[in-house]
């Protein structure tokens, strides 16, 4: 059955994503105005307006109100620096703790119309899900499902080590580099199922952690949700102003 094919205001995010991550949008500048853009693009200034927020979001640019919009200036910088925060072994051990890794689950299935949406992939195409649980020092701290697309690997699908960190799993297995992420980073009263791996109670809130991975060609390599149990393990994120 076919899947819902994405919005204008979709389409038109990720191709000024793009073309901010290749420098045609250099940091610091300005973007032409919501008018141009839309007679640029063919679409309504409704539509590049939602594109616009959503990308203001994520913080890929700035909105000055009577001003216009801005490519968010240390927007390499930040690419630059916070590339390994999701490395949960590397976060569990910057904690003075040993990381270990239990694949709890593994399953291949079609891509739900959701799933298939934000790794560009069809519905109904192939999808390796992956349920890992983090442990430091054999206390569980983190509970981490990743979403690939079984074309990614290939024949080496099979294979697949699911207890190496993300990097290395794309790196080894499918022979790609992550070059950015985008990431959500919310409170979520934690589910049972979720709640029994961690050891903690159910409905008790928990950071939660969701995480686009992207390649060095702007194309999602997998998707991934966690829950983070912020009570054993301390998450510290460090920003600088010039």
């Amino acid at each position: 059955m076919p899947g819902r094919s994405p919005s204008l205001a979709e389409r038109l995010e990720k191709t000024l994503r793009r073309r901010i991550r290749r420098g045609e949008y250099p940091p610091g500048s300005r973007l032409p105005s919501e008018s141009e853009l839309a007679e640029s693009f063919g679409v309504s200034r409704a539509t590049v307006r939602t594109a616009l927020a959503k990308l203001a979001a994520q913080g890929v640019v700035m909105r000055r109100q009577g001003d216009g919009t801005y490519v968010n200036a240390h927007i390499h910088r930040v690419n630059a620096h916070m590339g390994s925060v999701w490395d949960f072994t590397r976060l569990i051990e910057s904690n003075g703790r040993v990381p270990s890794i239990q694949v709890v689950a593994r399953e291949e299935r079609p891509a739900t119309e959701q799933e298939a949406l934000a790794l560009d992939i069809a519905p109904g195409e192939g999808l390796l899900s992956i349920y890992r649980l983090f442990l430091a020092d054999e206390q569980p701290v983190i509970l981490a499902c990743n979403l690939f697309p079984v074309a990614l690997f290939g024949d080496a699908v099979q294979a697949l080590d699911g207890s190496l960190p993300i990097r290395e799993m794309l790196r080894f297995y499918a022979r790609r580099e992550i070059a950015f992420t985008i990431t959500t980073v919310h409170a979520i009263a934690l589910p049972e199922e979720a709640a029994e791996h961690l050891n903690r109670p159910a409905g008790e809130p928990l950071l939660a952690l969701d995480v686009t991975f992207y390649g060095r060609d702007d194309v999602p390599l997998t998707i991934g949700h966690s829950f983070f149990d912020d009570h054993a393990l301390r998450l510290s994120l460090v920003q600088g102003w010039s």
